[in-house]
Parts: structure tokens; sequence; C-alpha cells
């Protein structure tokens, strides 16, 4: 038996979000925002080499979103392409900072007046990822817009509204039998109303760097 979704705001009480909040509405581009929850497969080809190993579909396999990664291993640029191959966000990050931060950009730009949003990790020393999301306005940064905490490792991970613990999008681990022959990292997050799917499809992309630059640290220790 499937299990209900369980709203941040239940349908038709949720108030009008602070300015700049993000709770609800576009960050991205309106058409990647819907009034309903969005399941986003993510499938992690591990042992493939070219560009689009990381791929995002609807749950029933339509592509959405797939990730144009840089060749030769450089992991200072990441574009977010949609399901015709245009850019909608380019993911860049900054190699020199002290909590890891990256930036993301409107399309293909990485321009500062296409800046978004810049995404940081709460701290160097972490057992669990903890994320903090700046919208570009907020430029004082003393408040973050969104929080991701969980672990990635176990596919837990939950993005929530600013300090609140209103819910946004939750990942869910999703093994099957052709995952583990194909060597495919298989598993799904639940995008919640009104909230920019293209946004969290970003944050996941970020997350899974994150994740790859643990495992390479931790190798060479």
């Amino acid at each position: 038996m499937e299990q209900p979704y369980v709203y941040a705001y239940p349908p038709g009480t949720a108030p009008p979000p602070p300015q700049g909040s993000g709770i609800a509405g576009v960050i991205v581009d309106p058409r990647f925002c819907a009034p309903y929850p969005v399941d986003l497969a993510i499938v992690r080809k591990m042992m493939k080499l070219t560009d689009g190993n990381f791929v995002i579909t609807d749950v029933n396999g339509n592509l959405l979103f797939k990730v144009k990664e840089p060749m030769f291993g450089l992991h200072d640029k990441r574009i977010l392409l949609d399901g015709s191959g245009s850019p909608v966000l380019t993911l860049r990050e900054k190699m020199v900072s002290l909590h890891d931060r990256w930036q993301v950009f409107r399309g293909g730009s990485t321009e500062q007046r296409d800046l978004l949003y810049t995404v940081k990790r709460s701290s160097m020393l972490q057992f669990k990822t903890k994320l903090d999301v700046f919208l570009s306005h907020n430029k004082d940064e003393k408040r973050c817009d969104f929080r991701v905490k969980g672990s990635w490792f176990e596919r837990s991970c939950v993005v929530y509204a600013g300090e609140s613990d209103a819910i946004v999008a939750q990942m869910h681990k999703k093994h099957t039998v052709q995952s583990v022959f194909l060597g495919k990292d298989n598993f799904s997050v639940t995008v919640y109303p009104n909230v920019d799917y293209a946004f969290i499809a970003s944050l996941v992309v970020i997350l899974d760097d994150v994740n790859r630059e643990d495992r390479a640290a931790a190798g060479s220790s």
C-alpha cells in the first residue's frame, strides 16, 4: 500500500511565503512548478564515462533532465540539461572555499547577473550531509533559504524551507535487481507541490558531487 504524501502544509492552508523564502513558487522557471507532488527518478550509471550518465526522469520514464559533466574528471562545473538538451542551470564549484561552495546560474551562463542561488556545506567536518542554500538576493547569508539534511549513503536526505521543519522535498532509496546487475544507483525524490523541481534536481546533483568528493578524500587518507 502506498504511503500518503505528507505535505509541508495541508492543501489550501499554506500561508503566503515570506518574501524570498522560496517555500513555494518559481526559483528556476515556471515550467518546473506543479500544483501537485512530482516524483523524480534518479539513475546514476556508475560505469558509463560519457555525458549523460546522471539522468532524471518522471515516474513513467520520460526524460526530464540529464547532467553534462566536465571531461577528464574536472569537478568545477556541471550543466543541467532539460529533456531536449537545452541548458537549464550551470553548477559551478568554487574550488577555493572554506565550506565547499557551489554557485548555480541560469541557463549556460556563469555571469554574476545570472546567479540564482549558492549552496555550501554547513561545516567542513560532517558525519551526515548538511547543506545550506542561499538565494541570490540573500547577500549576508545569515539565515539560509533552504536546508538539506540527512544521509546520502542511505539516500535519506530531506530538503527543508529555511530554518523551519517544513519539508519541500525528500529522497527515497530504490534498489532493483536490474540496478545491481547494470551498475546503476537508483533512487527517487518526491518534490512537494508548488516547489520548483529543477531547483531540487540541482541539489541532487550537488549532493552527488559532495558524496564523490568525500569518498575520494576518504580513499586518499
